[in-house]
């Protein structure tokens, strides 16, 4: 089993902050550290029952991604989620590619969703019911760009198209990022076996959901033509978690855990991540 850990938007942007959180994570041994995104917020913005504070300040986390890879050495970087439809992707393979050059290969824990808020769909001029349409248009899109050679790459979709053009500086020693799709839809279990490397589920769903789910993701990789073994499986999990409970998830079929601190204090919040390190048996503390 693999650990992350993720960055909480409430813990606002400070430089210092950041960075002290993301190399305690480092120095605990955490696999990767996440970060989420949202580019606008407003009035009702809500998911389900909670409404955002319109003044929460959610950073560009790529931006920050980048800052933190030039702070740390090991820990992989990653995003849950990235809403890919309200990026262009030939930016957005510029971006991402040029973070995992400089990182010297750690932009490598990417999710991708769809979002979920109409008002912010509106702000960036994208139509809310073309999300999964432009979300699948652009994943293969971000794969021709890193694949591509010399010799320029075209494409011609519903949503981008381009002629004989070329993306470089390439990802640092792969063919192309890993691109995990998040989502508790049956859809985003689809796109996750049709073209992710892996699946990131969130939501409020019971056991039963998150099989039928996984088994979708797996079916829809057989269907194309892909292997549904490497397809890995990453779900949200508490910093106070049990083995027991780790046991569980296992035998699920997840391949990585993501904890948050309960906390909010940097202090409480580095004695938790200390705490689930030695529990876990991750590399210790120096």
């Amino acid at each position: 089993m693999k650990f992350a850990i993720s960055y909480s938007t409430a813990d606002g942007v400070d430089p210092d902050k950041l960075v002290a959180y993301a190399q305690h994570a480092e120095d605990c041994g955490f696999e990767g550290l996440y970060l989420p995104e949202h580019i606008v917020l407003y009035p009702g913005a809500a998911l389900g029952p909670f409404e955002f504070p319109p003044a929460l300040p959610y950073p560009d986390p790529l931006d920050c991604l980048g800052f933190v890879a030039a702070a740390t050495e090991r820990i992989l970087l990653g995003t849950a989620v990235l809403l890919l439809p309200y990026h262009h992707p030939v930016i957005l393979a510029k971006r991402l590619a040029t973070i995992d050059v400089l990182s010297k290969g750690r932009m490598r824990l990417l999710t991708v969703g769809l979002g979920t808020l109409p008002g912010e769909a509106r702000a960036v001029g994208v139509d809310f019911g073309t999300r999964g349409r432009r979300a699948d248009e652009a994943i293969d899109v971000l794969r021709l760009l890193w694949e591509g050679g010399e010799e320029g790459v075209s494409f011609a979709g519903e949503f981008f198209s381009f002629d004989e053009v070329t993306s470089y500086p390439k990802p640092h020693g792969v063919t192309h990022l890993p691109i995990h799709v998040g989502g508790a839809s049956q859809a985003a279990a689809r796109r996750a076996g049709r073209r992710g490397d892996g699946y990131f589920p969130g939501g409020a769903l019971t056991p039963e959901e998150r099989a039928i789910q996984l088994d979708l993701a797996r079916a829809a990789a057989v269907a194309a033509g892909r292997d549904p073994g490497a397809l890995e499986y990453t779900r949200w999990g508490s910093i106070d978690m049990s083995a027991e409970r780790v046991d569980t998830f296992a035998a699920q079929g997840v391949t990585r855990i993501v904890v948050s601190p309960a906390a909010t204090e940097p202090e409480r919040q580095r004695d938790e991540m200390s705490a689930f390190a030695e529990t876990f048996a991750l590399r210790g503390i120096d």
